[in-house]
């Protein structure tokens, strides 16, 4: 399974987002090579308007359920209304570096 396909279909499908990046930065944590563990999603939808932030994280956590119960161990969610998302530049947030150990060895 593509997991980054696997969330652009699901999301752009019940969400119809006016914007979505879907980053794989499993790349950057300790992980075995190909992983597709470590996600980050900005998501930007109407459907988000008059929802609080743990409404909007349940929706998509919900609509995500079986990649999270599979291979994604994390899932960072920037969720916002159109209206946030212009107050906010259009801009993404940047990712913490990992500060996890190795599971590999």
């Amino acid at each position: 399974m593509q997991v980054n396909a696997f969330i652009e279909s699901q999301l752009t499908e019940h969400l119809q987002p006016v914007y979505l990046e879907i980053l794989d930065e499993s790349h950057q944590h300790n992980v075995a090579p190909g992983a597709q563990s470590h996600f980050k999603v900005t998501i930007v939808t109407e459907a988000f308007t008059g929802q609080r932030l743990i409404g909007r994280h349940r929706q998509v956590n919900a609509l995500l359920a079986d990649a999270l119960a599979g291979p994604v161990h994390a899932l960072a969610l920037h969720t916002y209304t159109p209206e946030e998302w212009t107050a906010r530049g259009e801009q993404s947030i940047a990712s913490p570096a990992c500060r996890g150990g190795s599971k590999l060895g």
